[in-house]
C-alpha cells in the first residue's frame, strides 16, 4: 500500500514539474516573440574605399577653410565633411552652456531646425511607400475640418500650398504668447477663422517657404502611422541608422535646456513658438547626421524613384538656379549640376546639411551661436564637384 502510494505521488510530482517546464517554455517563447515584434533590426550602411591620399587632400582642402571662415569668427559647434562614407574632417569647438562651461564634443546635440524638414518629408514618402497615403491626395482628405481647398500633401511637402507663416498669422489672430503654441493650435487656427488669416495664397500657383506646412505634415504622419512624430522617427530613422544622440525636442518632457545664442553671446529663451514640430525641433549631431545621409543612398531605406521624386525641382516659373524638391532644397547650375541640401535657422541656431548624393558625399555644420559663416559651408562644394570650384553664388538661404 505504501509502495503504491508513494509511486502515486512520484507520479503526481512529474506531473506538476512537467507543467512548470511547459509554462517556463511558453512564457520564454511569449516573451521572446514579443520582444521580436517591437525590436527594429539595423542597417547595414555602406562605406566604400577611399584612398588616403584623396582623404588627406580633401582633409587639408576643409581645415583650410575652416581656418579661413569659422575658426576667427564665434563658431560654437561641430563640423563634419564626408566622402564615400568616410569622415575626412571633424572638428568641434566652444561650450554648450556659456555660464557653465560644458565643452561641446561629438556627442553634444544641436537644434538643426530647417534641416528637421528632410527628416519630416522623407517620413512622409515612407508613409506614401508603405501605400498608407498618397501624396497627391487632398489634405481635407486626411483632415476634412481643414477646408484647405486645393491643398494637395505634395504642395505642403514642395511649399506651394499657398499657406502663410504660422509664426506670423497666429499673433495676427491674437495668440496669447504666454500659451505654448501647438501643432494641433495652427490647425484650429486655419480651419475655424481661415477669413481672418492674411495672404493665404492659391494652392500650386507658386513657390513659398513657409513652416506652416511641415507643422500640418507632422500632423499628417500622426495621424496616418496611429504614433506620435517622434515615435515615428525614432523608429523608422534614428534606431535603424544608429542616430544615438537624435531626438525631437518637446518642452514639456525634453531634458535638454535648448540654449542658444546671439552674435553678441547673449542667451535666447525658449519663447511660445518653441514646442512647434516638423518644421524644426529635432536636436542632432554631425555625426547622427552623417548616418542620415548615409541612410539616404538607394536601397537602404529608399529606392530610386523615391530618391528621384525628392530630389526634383518643383517650382519651375522663374528661371533661376535656386529650387525645391521635397523636403529639400536644390541648387541647379547650367550644366545641369544638382546640389541637395537643407540649411536651418532658429534662435542662435545655425544648420548646414549638404547631401552630393552623386558625389556620395556629406557636409554638415552645426552651431549654437549665432554666425552667417556657417552657410559659406556651400563652398566646400567645390572640393567634390571640380565644375563648381570657381561658384560663388551658392545658396545662403
Amino acid at each position: 500500500m505504501n509502495y503504491r502510494r508513494a509511486c502515486s505521488n512520484q507520479k503526481r510530482l512529474l506531473k506538476f514539474f512537467a507543467s512548470i517546464c511547459i509554462l517556463i517554455l511558453f512564457v520564454g517563447c511569449g516573451a521572446k516573440s514579443k520582444k521580436d515584434e517591437v525590436a527594429t533590426p539595423y542597417l547595414a550602411l555602406p562605406q566604400y574605399a577611399l584612398s588616403e591620399d584623396e582623404k588627406n587632400s580633401l582633409h587639408n582642402k576643409c581645415a583650410a577653410w575652416f581656418d579661413s571662415m569659422l575658426r576667427r569668427s564665434n563658431f560654437n559647434g561641430g563640423m563634419l565633411v564626408s566622402k564615400n562614407g568616410v569622415p575626412v574632417f571633424e572638428i568641434y569647438r566652444g561650450l554648450t552652456n556659456v555660464k557653465k562651461g560644458d565643452t561641446i564634443t561629438n556627442t553634444t546635440p544641436f537644434h538643426i531646425a530647417s534641416v528637421t524638414k528632410t527628416f519630416t518629408a522623407m517620413a512622409v514618402l515612407l508613409l506614401e511607400n508603405q501605400q498608407k497615403l498618397n501624396i497627391d491626395s487632398s489634405f481635407n482628405f486626411y483632415f476634412p475640418e481643414a477646408n484647405l481647398n486645393g491643398v494637395t500633401i505634395r504642395t505642403l511637402l514642395n511649399h506651394r500650398s499657398g499657406l502663410p507663416n504660422y509664426a506670423y498669422f497666429m499673433e495676427d489672430l491674437g495668440w496669447n504668447k504666454k500659451d505654448t503654441l501647438k501643432n494641433e493650435d495652427i490647425l484650429h487656427a486655419l480651419s475655424t477663422r481661415r477669413k481672418e488669416i492674411k495672404n493665404i495664397g492659391r494652392a500650386d500657383r507658386g513657390f513659398s517657404y513657409s513652416n506652416t506646412n511641415y507643422a500640418l505634415l507632422a500632423l499628417l504622419i500622426e495621424k496616418i502611422s496611429g504614433k506620435s512624430y517622434a515615435d515615428f522617427l525614432q523608429e523608422h530613422f534614428f534606431t535603424p541608422l544608429q542616430m544615438e544622440h537624435t531626438f525631437v525636442y518637446r518642452m514639456k518632457d525634453s531634458l535638454h535646456d535648448g540654449l542658444s545664442y546671439d552674435g553678441r553671446g547673449t542667451a535666447i529663451p525658449v519663447n511660445f513658438l518653441d514646442d512647434i514640430y516638423g518644421d524644426k525641433n529635432i536636436f542632432s549631431t554631425p555625426r547622427d547626421l552623417l548616418q542620415w545621409s548615409r541612410g539616404l543612398e538607394k536601397g537602404i531605406i529608399f529606392d530610386s524613384a523615391t530618391l528621384a521624386k525628392a530630389f526634383t525641382p518643383y517650382s519651375n516659373e522663374k528661371p533661376g538656379k535656386k529650387n525645391y524638391g521635397l523636403g529639400w532644397r536644390l541648387s541647379i547650375f547650367p550644366d545641369g549640376t544638382k546640389t541637395v541640401f537643407h540649411n536651418g535657422w532658429w534662435h542662435g541656431n545655425n544648420a548646414v546639411f549638404i547631401h552630393l548624393h552623386e558625389q556620395n558625399a556629406s557636409i554638415i555644420v552645426l552651431g549654437n551661436y549665432f554666425t552667417r559663416n556657417i552657410y559659406k559651408a556651400h563652398q566646400l562644394i567645390g572640393i567634390f564637384i571640380h565644375s563648381l570650384a570657381n561658384e560663388k553664388d551658392f545658396s545662403e538661404e
